[in-house]
């Protein structure tokens, strides 16, 4: 169950702070979440996905402890290409990075949050939101060069979040679905590939999330028609459309070793095309 839920906050924090902190009770524009955590209450409302609860980003951190740590930095992946002039394709990629920070986090490697965050900034920068990230990004480094990893877990929220209010206050609201899309694609990358290095049944049956992808499909189907017509949100909506067969087997099902390794790799196809050069 940690790990799923460690999974769930690579990726659904994207979910939770977009579609409903922003998107529902637009007064929560004005605080960051590090300033300001979601009630209890708020977050079974926000982020109750396939009768699972998505808890608080710290809860998530002190769960996986519990298994034992995984090997993340076997996580890690080649330097991406961030020069891309397609809004879509940067949206995307920036969910990725976002995911990246936290697995550098957890892998507690300052320079690998270091190289990550300036990726970040690179990317917020070609976006125009990059004056609501710089104080973050200060902030990371900061945390990063004093091992202080439980304020740099805060500090990746708040930078999330202060990405998504810039794209809301550009009414680049779109791009927030693509951010949060991105980031769920490289979390399913890694926890798979978690799993399959201490595969267990446990596991392997918790990688049933239906509802989750449904929900980013029906983001998916909301953007503007042009954005639609991008080859890069193409290729992701169908190859979305695969890993939804793939995680929405029946609740009494194991997927078995070989079923992990095909939603890993297509996953992590998704995922390198998101990082490619045009």
């Amino acid at each position: 169950m940690a790990l799923l839920r460690k999974w769930l906050g690579l990726s659904a924090i994207a979910l939770v702070s977009a579609f409903s902190a922003l998107a529902d009770q637009p007064s929560a524009a004005n605080t960051t979440i590090a300033e300001k955590p979601l009630s209890a209450a708020e977050l079974k409302s926000a982020a109750s996905v396939d009768s699972l609860t998505v808890p608080t980003p710290g809860e998530f951190f002190k769960a996986i402890e519990k298994d034992g740590k995984p090997n993340w930095t076997s996580q890690y992946r080649p330097p991406v290409s961030i020069k891309s002039t397609d809004r879509a394709q940067m949206a995307l990629n920036l969910g990725t990075l976002i995911a990246d920070g936290y697995i550098a986090v957890e892998a507690h490697d300052g320079q690998q949050v270091k190289n990550v965050g300036k990726d970040v900034l690179a990317l917020a920068k070609r976006l125009s939101v990059s004056q609501s990230v710089l104080a973050r990004s200060a902030s990371i480094t900061q945390f990063a060069e004093t091992d202080a990893w439980d304020q740099l877990n805060e500090e990746l929220e708040a930078t999330q979040n202060e990405v998504k209010k810039a794209l809301e206050a550009n009414r680049d609201t779109d791009l927030i679905t693509l951010v949060s899309i991105g980031g769920w694609i490289r979390g399913t990358e890694v926890v798979t590939g978690l799993v399959l290095q201490n595969y267990s049944a446990e596991d392997a049956r918790l990688l049933r999330q239906p509802a989750l992808v449904s929900f980013l499909k029906s983001k998916l189907v909301l953007l503007p028609g042009k954005m639609q017509k991008d080859p890069l949100v193409q290729n992701v909506s169908r190859d979305l459309d695969g890993i939804q067969k793939m995680v929405s087997f029946p609740p009494d099902h194991v997927p078995s070793e070989g079923e992990v390794k095909d939603l890993n790799l297509a996953a992590a196809k998704l995922t390198k095309e998101i990082g490619a050069s045009e």
